[in-house]
């Protein structure tokens, strides 16, 4: 296939229950990621994805490891049924570690210890808020922001579409700056039921702890370059993801500008892999020119593998 085409991991908020069950049912490749993350993480992935409950699978000690599990399956799933070489793969915010392992930076088990270590940090650490803002022009998200920076601290966690994008940081401030949005013309601002401030200063403490926990993790150059989060930028180097790993916490989500830069580049097909189409929706206003696939379960996958091999039959 010579139409340039970029893998895509959803993040955080895409999980449901009975994510990947057929998947594990249907395709033995899938089922041996589950298996191996039970394994790895000593607890039942499986069951947590397949059955819930849904508040377990929500807490953030869990969604993490659930969705990088299902999402590698599906990849997993993806690779034995069809032989396509991304371009590049990103991943939103956690979806980022989906990325690296379908770039060869880490091994199936380091990818899986690495996110739930992440988890744990990210769910030890309490306080902050973050709200979601509909339609705010970037003036008035500037303006905002800096008003509301007299009551405390405030700051974007994702730059998610033109459209749409998640501000982070003290309770006060969130609400402040949300108030300031609305009367400026934003069309909606959403409080988001998360247990702390991500992407925001308040993450450094598990930045720094997570920093120590990668100097001793193996980390390989990458297959295909990864456009990571925190500058919407190309990394292959093994010691870029050993840097930007750490910091990926507590930095802004750069998503727009992620998909603007491999739209720009000339990629005209995105697979979203794994739970949800929350990606595609985003890509829609970012990248309407662009084709975008889902994989989430079987028959998504079938449906994914039979355009991508017409795809290449057109070229």
């Amino acid at each position: 296939m010579t139409k340039k085409v970029a893998f895509l991991f959803p993040g955080q908020g895409s999980q449901a229950v009975g994510m990947g069950k057929d998947l594990y049912e249907s395709c033995e490749s899938a089922k041996q990621v589950f298996d191996t993350a039970d394994e790895v993480l000593g607890k039942t992935i499986t069951t947590m994805c397949f059955e819930g409950p849904e508040d377990a699978l929500k807490q953030t000690v869990n969604t993490q490891p659930s969705i990088v599990t299902m999402s590698i399956a599906a990849l997993e799933a993806l690779k034995s049924q069809c032989d396509v070489t991304p371009a590049y793969v990103a991943g939103h915010s956690l979806g980022e570690y989906c990325a690296m392992y379908a770039a060869g930076v880490m091994s199936l088990e380091n990818t899986l210890k690495a996110i739930q270590k992440r988890a744990d940090l990210m769910g030890a650490t309490k306080g902050g808020a973050m709200s979601a803002v509909l339609n705010a022009s970037e003036d008035a998200l500037k303006e905002a922001l800096k008003e509301a920076s007299n009551v405390g601290y405030v700051d974007v966690a994702n730059y998610n579409s033109p459209a749409q994008v998640v501000i982070t940081g003290d309770e006060a401030a969130v609400a402040k700056a949300g108030e300031l949005l609305l009367a400026k013309g934003a069309r909606r601002v959403v409080p988001l039921p998360v247990s702390g401030a991500f992407h925001s200063k308040f993450m450094e403490p598990a930045g720094k702890e997570f920093e120590k926990f990668v100097s001793g993790l193996e980390i390989n150059d990458a297959s295909v370059p990864v456009i990571t989060n925190v500058d919407a930028e190309p990394a292959t180097s093994s010691i870029d993801f050993r840097e930007k790993m750490p910091k990926q916490i507590y930095s802004s989500v750069h998503w727009t500008q992620t998909i603007q830069k491999m739209a720009a580049d000339g990629v005209e097909i995105f697979v979203e892999i794994g739970p949800g189409k929350v990606l595609a929706g985003l890509n829609k206003k970012i990248a309407p020119e662009a084709k975008v696939f889902n994989i989430f379960d079987k028959a998504s996958l079938d449906a994914t593998v039979e355009a991508l091999t017409q795809e290449a039959a057109l070229v």
